[in-house]
C-alpha cells in the first residue's frame, strides 16, 4: 500500500517532469520569437502562474509540515521567494493587473537562483550548508525520474513562474501598442 508521502511525492515529482517539457517547450518559443498575440498562454498565464506558485508552496508546507522533512537554510531562503507568490499572483488575478511580473519575476530569478544553488549542493554531496542534521537535502531524502529533488521541484516552479507572467506581461505590452 502507497503511503500518502509517497503519492504526493509521485505526484509533484510527475507535475515537476511535465513542467519541464513544457518549459522547453515555452522557452523555444521564445528563442523562436514565435508569434503569441491573443494566445491561450498570454491569456491565462497569471492564473497558470498562481496555480504553480500555490502547488509549489503547498507542496513545501506538505513535505515540512506533514512529511517532516526537516528545511535547511537553502530551503529557507527558497521559501522566502515563493511564499509571496501565490498572495501575488492571487491579488493581480482579482484586479486583472497583467504588470504584476515586474514584481514576479525577480523573485522567480532569485529564488531560481537558490534553487541552482541549493541542487549543485545536493549533486556534490556538499551538505555543509545545511544546518540541520537530517535535512532533505544533507540526506536527499528521494529522487525521481533520475534528477527530481526538492531543489529542482522549486526550480521548475520558479522558472515557469517566470516564463507565464513573461508572457503575460508581453501580451500587455502588446495591447498597448494596437
Amino acid at each position: 500500500m502507497i503511503s500518502l508521502v509517497n503519492l504526493v511525492t509521485e505526484i509533484l515529482s510527475s507535475l515537476t517532469l511535465i513542467g519541464d517539457v513544457l518549459l522547453i517547450f515555452l522557452v523555444y518559443k521564445i528563442l523562436t520569437k514565435k508569434d503569441i498575440k491573443n494566445n491561450f498562454l498570454n491569456k491565462n498565464g497569471l492564473l497558470f502562474a498562481f496555480i504553480v506558485a500555490l502547488i509549489a508552496t503547498c507542496g513545501s508546507l506538505f513535505f515540512s509540515e506533514i512529511a517532516g522533512y526537516i528545511p535547511c537554510k537553502l530551503c529557507w531562503y527558497q521559501r522566502i521567494f515563493m511564499y509571496p507568490l501565490p498572495i501575488l499572483l492571487g491579488m493581480a488575478l482579482l484586479k486583472k493587473d497583467n504588470k504584476i511580473s515586474h514584481y514576479i519575476i525577480p523573485l522567480g530569478i532569485f529564488g531560481g537562483i537558490i534553487s541552482i544553488y541549493h541542487y549543485s549542493t545536493q549533486i556534490l554531496k556538499n551538505s555543509a550548508i545545511c544546518s540541520a542534521e537530517s535535512s532533505t537535502c544533507a540526506s536527499r531524502i528521494f529522487i525521481s525520474y533520475g534528477y527530481i529533488t526538492i531543489p529542482i521541484m522549486a526550480l521548475t516552479a520558479f522558472a515557469l513562474i517566470i516564463i507565464l507572467t513573461y508572457f503575460t506581461n508581453r501580451s500587455e505590452r502588446r495591447s498597448k501598442n494596437e
